[in-house]
């Protein structure tokens, strides 16, 4: 028996945890990508693109497709997506996995400052210029106009459209990850003295994260929020257990 898995993406691991299932016969497996990413990684499973129109587009695509497995493999900042990951599930009983790397966690010699979205992280910088890197993609970066005393550098995958309105502005395109050594470097090179990061978890982009405190620079870190209660696991491994445990013949034919 073919069962057929929906995972919704955009994350390192959400391709990881595609290939890991990719390779069991009996898993058929669509991506699902919001479209956000120009250039998206190339997968090794069939790819949708886009959004579905919210928990209710979501749930028809659900039942047309017959799907028998949602998985929630989005970024941990995607919390739209994951409700209506969540109500869609619930509407079609389809059940629902969710991939959930944890938090970084503060430790000796971290400067953080926490705040709850980008309106507060950009008045957490102050009123006197700073040299800031800005660590959070494009889709939020334009809230950082509401503070043009600061120097930016503004890092991300895809260009940041339109530019934003400030005086001083730097603009890199890069993809993850980043090692510690290079974002020491590149912190010294522009004389930051400010980060601006979301708590994205993972290894892949902590090095801006340790390389800040081995400098002694502050870090605006904004909180993640809060995202709906369905299963979850933390890793590829133990997220790809519970696929097995769910599909399990012996489970199935309750012995």
């Amino acid at each position: 028996m073919t069962h057929r898995i929906l995972i919704l993406g955009g994350t390192t691991e959400a391709r990881q945890l595609t290939g890991t299932l990719v390779r069991r016969e009996e898993l058929s497996v669509t991506l699902s990508l919001a479209g956000r990413t120009e250039s998206p990684v190339a997968q090794s499973v069939p790819v949708r693109v886009g959004g579905f129109g919210g928990a209710d587009g979501l749930a028809a695509y659900l039942r047309e497709e017959h799907v028998d497995l949602l998985i929630d493999a989005t970024h941990p900042y995607a919390a739209r997506i994951s409700a209506n990951a969540a109500e869609a599930a619930r509407q079609t009983d389809v059940p629902i996995l969710a991939l959930r790397r944890p938090g970084w966690e503060p430790v000796t010699g971290d400067r953080w400052t926490l705040v709850d979205n980008v309106t507060e992280a950009a008045r957490a910088l102050g009123t006197a210029p700073r040299r800031v890197f800005l660590a959070i993609g494009r889709q939020e970066a334009g809230a950082f106009q509401a503070a043009p005393q600061h120097h930016y550098l503004i890092r991300s995958v895809d260009p940041v459209e339109p530019k934003l309105a400030v005086p001083d502005a730097l603009y890199l395109l890069a993809r993850g990850p980043f090692p510690e050594a290079d974002e020491r470097a590149l912190l010294e090179e522009y004389g930051i003295d400010a980060v601006v990061s979301k708590n994205s978890g993972g290894q892949a982009t902590y090095g801006k994260i340790a390389a800040a405190r081995a400098l002694g620079i502050d870090v605006v870190m904004i909180r993640r929020p809060p995202l709906p209660d369905v299963p979850s696991a933390e890793t590829v491994d133990a997220l790809a257990a519970k696929v097995d445990h769910l599909f399990d013949p012996v489970a199935e034919r309750g012995v």
